[in-house]
């Protein structure tokens, strides 16, 4: 009886595929830490250790990382499953643990956390559903599998899969594909949040404009009167309508004042709108309510601009947002996203 099943990836471009393969072994990198078994069999003798050895990390990361060694160590035991979907091969290799938690890294010394493993079987990507494919790629190097452990245990003991209905599989790749849109709206969120501060998100909210067909000029920095572009038609900026941008690259909420104090530096007959990276308060928004001539773009909506306006970009905005095309099955909602 299995009572535990385990997930492992052999690093992020899968450089610890010979090791496991031929070694059998499932190993942890992590390499300047020391014998693991010299430590209390403690997480919090663990997350000290890991702090001490990696002061640079966060406190997030030690947890995570500490948490993960503890695991391996003191929480994988001998008879339980482990799947490693290797990157070299395209398969993925089920086994059993056979062995304690030892430190050896005579022959590959970025991998000295082991314990050995015998290989049961690998199997084509294609054997197993799209929700335990998904959960067998997690994002951490060592994690448990739950959802999905019965797929693997089936193939280890060599049954015969559960063929999933169409219907299954596309509300699976649905929920994968809604995955990988929140990855990528908060990856962009957090690279224009850290990146592009102050004055050089206005010039990025300016390219963003530009691309949509817009003509922009951004004003110097300093004090800008609550008007941070101002945006036209035509080249000289003479036709209307006029635009006049205010941005915040905080992320804190955008409050009534603030947007106040665009409305009041609108002439008649201009337009006015404020780009956040952040949300606009309930005051802001009824501010705004009912104003043909003002518009809120919040965090989300810029990236809905960004997203559809991508290749157009400055390189420069690129290379802080770099993205490339993924492509999901068609017919699943979120598709045209």
């Amino acid at each position: 009886m299995v009572d535990t099943m385990w997930g492992i990836h052999g690093g992020a471009t899968g450089d610890a595929d010979s090791l496991f393969r031929t070694r059998n072994v499932v190993a942890l990198g992590w390499d300047e830490m020391p014998d693991l078994a010299t430590l209390e069999a403690d997480r919090e003798a663990f997350k000290g250790a890991l702090a001490a050895t990696f002061p640079a990390k966060t406190a997030m990361q030690v947890a995570n990382n500490a948490g993960q060694l503890y695991r391996f160590v003191h929480e994988m035991e001998q008879g339980d499953l482990v799947v490693y979907p290797s990157k070299a091969t395209r398969r993925i290799f089920i086994g059993r643990v056979i062995g304690p938690y030892k430190h050896d890294g005579s022959d590959e010394p970025s991998y000295p956390h082991r314990r050995e493993v015998a290989w049961i079987g690998d199997f084509p990507r294609t054997r197993f559903s799209q929700g335990a494919l998904q959960e067998s790629g997690s994002a951490m190097s060592f994690f448990q599998i739950k959802n999905y452990a019965d797929e693997f245990i089936a193939a280890a003991l060599g049954h015969e899969p559960v063929a999933e209905t169409p219907e299954e599989e596309q509300a699976t790749a649905s929920l994968v594909a809604e995955e990988i849109e929140n990855i990528t709206r908060d990856f962009i969120l957090k690279r224009l949040a850290r990146d592009l501060k102050g004055h050089p998100f206005a010039a990025f909210v300016a390219d963003v404009l530009e691309a949509m067909g817009y003509q922009t000029r951004v004003s110097p920095p300093g004090p800008d009167r609550g008007v941070d572009i101002v945006v036209s038609r035509d080249e000289l900026g003479l036709e209307p309508p006029i635009i006049k941008v205010q941005v915040k690259s905080g992320t804190g909420s955008v409050g009534g004042p603030e947007v106040s104090q665009l409305l009041g530096a609108l002439a008649p007959g201009e337009f006015g709108l404020f780009v956040t990276l952040a949300e606009f308060s309930g005051q802001a928004k009824s501010i705004a309510a009912g104003k043909a001539h003002l518009r809120l773009v919040d965090g989300f909506e810029l990236v809905d601009l960004v997203l559809a306006h991508y290749e157009q970009l400055d390189s420069k905005y690129k290379a802080v947002i770099p993205l490339k095309l993924v492509f999901i099955p068609e017919g699943v909602e979120g598709s045209d996203s």
